[in-house]
């Protein structure tokens, strides 16, 4: 089956075999995107998360199947290094990342976040983040750094 899409502001039509494939796999094997990470494989770790139809969402879970005519949206389409995206420019600022595989997740998730949220308190952001997983332990700095993208968006 041929399944059409947007991703990242771009219509892609991807060949699917298998209805129930991630669209994880379709965004890293077919469309090279590298954003998305595989962690855990069962939704749990936030490292594949993606924006669809502006809601963050596990795309190791999410089949293929039911993705014809949504709106997808990657790290990658978030921001440019010419030109990146508020949350990216302060993750880099706070020195959110350490080993950087569950960036992704965290900013896609903070993404959603402050498209309902504009203006967070510390709390909504830590409850907003608690089902990403960090090992490395850079909690404290991935909170500042959605914080200060908040301010910086207002």
């Amino acid at each position: 089956m041929k399944v059409s899409l947007s991703v990242n502001g771009k219509p892609a039509t991807i060949d699917v075999a298998d209805p129930q494939m991630p669209l994880l796999y379709a965004l890293r094997d077919d469309l090279g995107l590298h954003g998305p990470r595989f962690g855990c494989g069962l939704g749990q770790c936030g490292a594949c998360t993606v924006l669809i139809d502006g809601k963050a969402a596990r795309s190791c879970v999410m089949p293929m199947g039911a993705m014809t005519g949504k709106k997808v949206v990657t790290l990658e389409g978030l921001g440019s290094p010419g030109k990146p995206h508020p949350l990216q420019q302060a993750f880099v600022a706070e020195q959110a990342v350490q080993c950087g595989y569950c960036i992704n997740g965290m900013i896609m998730q903070a993404a959603s976040l402050l498209s309902t949220n504009r203006k967070p308190t510390e709390q909504e952001i830590k409850a907003a983040l608690a089902e990403n997983l960090c090992r490395c332990g850079t909690h404290l700095r991935i909170v500042r750094a959605v914080k200060r993208a908040s301010e910086a968006s207002a």
